[in-house]
């Protein structure tokens, strides 16, 4: 067990009604034509595969693809969408589950890396990508730049979301480099909100890259989004590409 918090049945079954906006063909589209591509003729494996928002449409489109997942609650719901024969998953950690077969591309999506909560287990995840990946396979992560240029001397959050619906901050702790996301979500029609929270381990790219070395990868690409943006110091998140050496 890794120090990622788990997904309860309840969450799950709610998680892709609150991410149909990310789920929409507007918001995929670029994304899986970014992992296709990359991923050619060969198998793709996504690391926190969860609900399969990203690993069944890329399933769809021809790409084969293996999940590795924490929650079993999340995996259920996938199982709604797939069989085991059309998108195979291993219950397990991203850190340290092995699953068989060699990939051309793994990858982790939505800030989940940050799920896992000291450097040692984030060091851990790229090993495992690249104990997964054949020679000239890539590992890509989708992640946020940490928003501390908002924060002036004496404050510890900083809002990402406040609409109708939905209030979201994060509040830092800029010695253990870890934030906790806080949600105010509207629970029906009856006023009532919802409250929630998780906490996540934040790293810069530059971080990312150290721990890519570590385990063997290289650095081959940085854009700002899956539409290939150009990554800029005003960049509020990045898609990282690394390549395992033939």
């Amino acid at each position: 067990m890794t120090s990622s918090e788990l997904w309860t049945r309840e969450t799950a079954d709610r998680y892709d009604a609150e991410e149909a906006e990310a789920s929409s063909a507007a918001a995929l589209g670029p994304m899986l034509d970014f992992l296709a591509e990359l991923a050619g003729e060969g198998r793709a494996l996504e690391f926190a595969i969860g609900t399969g928002r990203v690993g069944v449409p890329l399933r769809e489109r021809g790409v084969p693809v293996v999940g590795i997942e924490l929650s079993e609650h999340m995996a259920a719901v996938l199982r709604r969408k797939a069989d085991e024969s059309t998108l195979p998953v291993a219950l397990g950690d991203m850190a340290t589950t092995v699953v068989p077969g060699e990939f051309t591309l793994v990858y982790l999506v939505y800030n989940t890396i940050t799920n896992l909560l000291t450097q040692d287990e984030q060091v851990e995840c790229f090993r495992n990508a690249a104990r997964h990946l054949g020679p000239g396979g890539r590992f890509v992560i989708e992640l946020g730049v940490p928003p501390l240029r908002f924060l002036p001397p004496g404050q510890v959050a900083v809002p990402f979301d406040v609409s109708e619906r939905h209030l979201g901050f994060d509040t830092f702790d800029l010695v253990e480099q870890v934030l906790v996301s806080h949600h105010l979500t509207l629970d029906g029609d009856d006023g009532r909100y919802r409250r929630g929270n998780s906490r996540h381990r934040y790293a810069w790219p530059a971080e990312l890259d150290l721990m890519a070395r570590i385990a063997g990868l290289e650095p081959e690409r940085r854009v700002a989004d899956w539409d290939g943006t150009p990554f800029t110091q005003d960049s509020a998140k990045h898609v990282s590409v690394w390549r395992k050496p033939v």
